[in-house]
């Protein structure tokens, strides 16, 4: 019988463009989480800095990451840009584990001056994680209900995802979560970016959260950085 999944949202400060101060910020947050996946905003280790080289899955600098996975048997999926086929790049989920790195989603829908950087992916992408199969999403894809149902029919349990949205927008993840929730029944979890970071984001909003398939919030929280929510999916 499929166990209970503990599952957490985080949402670390972060210091521009610094893959390794970053990292070990999430290696901290990992530890304090106390959950099996432990869920990062949107470009979580460079900062929503479009200019950042990208991130290689055997890049030591994950290394933090990786050790405090081991310590906790978590899994921490992490949003960084990453190398694509002929010369593309990718703004990507890595899921991070005590063995190492693997990119395990690629954004599909990208919003902004992103295309001028980054390329869109091709095919939505499903976790499993101790028998939970978890749909992933970056940002942009929570808005586009496609995304959500093309990435429910390949069979979910929680819909994932790692975003950014401005503090004046701080409803919009609420909104979304309810709308996948409601429209799929599959619990919802948004790690959502604290603090500043680039592209106009001064004021992030946070408020990172956990949503059963009812729609009820679990757990949320606040705008500050270094916050974490945490439930049990059932």
């Amino acid at each position: 019988m499929r166990q209970p999944l503990s599952i957490a949202v985080a949402q670390p400060s972060c210091v521009p463009h610094d893959v390794a101060a970053n990292a070990l910020r999430h290696a901290a947050a990992v530890r304090a989480a106390r959950a099996r996946v432990v869920v990062f905003p949107e470009l979580s280790l460079t900062g929503y800095e479009l200019d950042a080289p990208a991130i290689t899955v055997a890049d030591p600098r994950l290394t933090p990451i990786v050790e405090a996975c081991a310590e906790t048997g978590s899994i921490a999926l992490v949003g960084a840009p990453v190398a694509g086929e002929a010369g593309q790049s990718h703004i990507a989920m890595l899921a991070v584990d005590g063995a190492g790195a693997t990119v395990t989603y690629r954004k599909m829908w990208l919003g902004g001056s992103e295309p001028e950087r980054f390329t869109e992916g091709s095919m939505p992408a499903v976790l499993d994680v101790d028998g939970w199969r978890l749909g992933l999403a970056i940002c942009k894809d929570t808005g586009v209900a496609r995304h959500a149902s093309d990435t429910a029919a390949l069979g979910i349990d929680a819909y994932v995802a790692g975003i950014l949205e401005c503090a004046e927008d701080a409803t919009i993840p609420d909104e979304r979560a309810r709308r996948v929730a409601a429209d799929h029944r599959v619990s919802v979890a948004m790690a959502s970016f604290a603090g500043s970071t680039g592209g106009g984001y001064a004021r992030a909003a946070g408020r990172s959260a956990i949503w059963r398939p009812d729609g009820v919030v679990l757990d949320q929280a606040g705008p500050e950085t270094g916050a974490i929510a945490r439930a049990m999916l059932v």
